[in-house]
């Protein structure tokens, strides 16, 4: 059985006794990070008595995920397998979705079990999401694609909940400030560790805080929906058969689709 177990996102007693009892049960770990994982099992038989002892611990990330699936055989997949990201839910942010999309295409027995998330734990602690929201992840780290992407967070209907690293959060809410200074954030660093800090209101004042704040740690960030609802009741498809001139179509088709309004026009004369 191939089990995809999360894991704590900070506190380490936020691992659940299903969690617990299923590695016991578990010979060969695949990983994200296994000194992490490794670092995480030691810990988890140390403070918890948890007498957890997986034996082989392979690494699987985005630079190998297709060649260890290629390598799988009858020996390893007859054993207990657990799939563990560095912190979270397995599959979300992380290679793991690989692996689901294996097992289901090999018609192989897989379990998911529930735990930490830090999306959603984002979601509920900023107020800024009544039910339904999108989930972006990890932006793309530079470039005019990062660019982009920051903008379709801007133009969606429903808030975006976003991941980040230290070293590009403050260069994320400078950029939804250059875009709308006035847009309600919801920022948190260092979830359920010691040192959780949350940042709520419009993202002017939260880069304000942000530039005199402390911002190691991983960041989750909330970001308000968009109020402009005329454009997301537009289809692209409706704006192709607007009578106007290619380069304006391509300008409005960019605003909701937060793409490149040169690279949208190239497509629309080439046909």
């Amino acid at each position: 059985m191939i089990y995809f177990i999360p894991t704590p996102i900070g506190n380490l007693k936020d691992i659940s006794l299903h969690a617990l009892e299923i590695l016991r049960e578990c010979e060969i770990a695949f990983c994200e990070d296994t000194r992490i994982s490794k670092s995480l099992i030691n810990l988890l038989n140390e403070r918890f008595n948890a007498n957890i002892k997986i034996s082989k611990f392979i690494p699987f990330h985005t630079h190998n995920e297709n060649e260890i699936l290629a390598s799988l055989n009858d020996e390893i997949l007859s054993k207990n397998i657990a799939v563990l990201s560095d912190a979270g839910m397995p599959g979300i942010s992380d290679p793991g979705i690989s692996f689901v999309k294996y097992a289901i295409k090999n018609s192989l027995k897989y379990e998911i079990l529930s735990g930490a998330n830090a999306a959603l734990l984002c979601v509920v602690a900023s107020g800024l999401c009544e039910k339904e929201f999108i989930f972006l992840g990890f932006l793309p780290n530079t470039g005019t694609q990062r660019n982009q992407a920051i903008q379709n967070a801007l133009n969606q209907a429903y808030p975006c909940v976003i991941y980040e690293s230290p070293k590009r959060i403050l260069n994320l809410i400078e950029k939804i400030v250059e875009i709308d200074p006035s847009r309600q954030i919801f920022a948190i660093k260092e979830a359920t560790k010691k040192f959780e800090t949350k940042f709520h209101g419009l993202a002017k004042d939260v880069l304000i805080q942000l530039q005199n704040a402390n911002l190691s740690g991983e960041w989750c960030v909330v970001v308000q929906n968009s109020e402009k609802n005329s454009l997301e009741k537009i289809s692209i498809k409706d704006i192709m058969l607007l009578q106007i001139p290619p380069k304006q179509k391509a300008k409005l088709i960019s605003k909701i689709s937060g793409k490149d309004a040169k690279t949208i026009y190239k497509e629309i004369i080439s046909g």
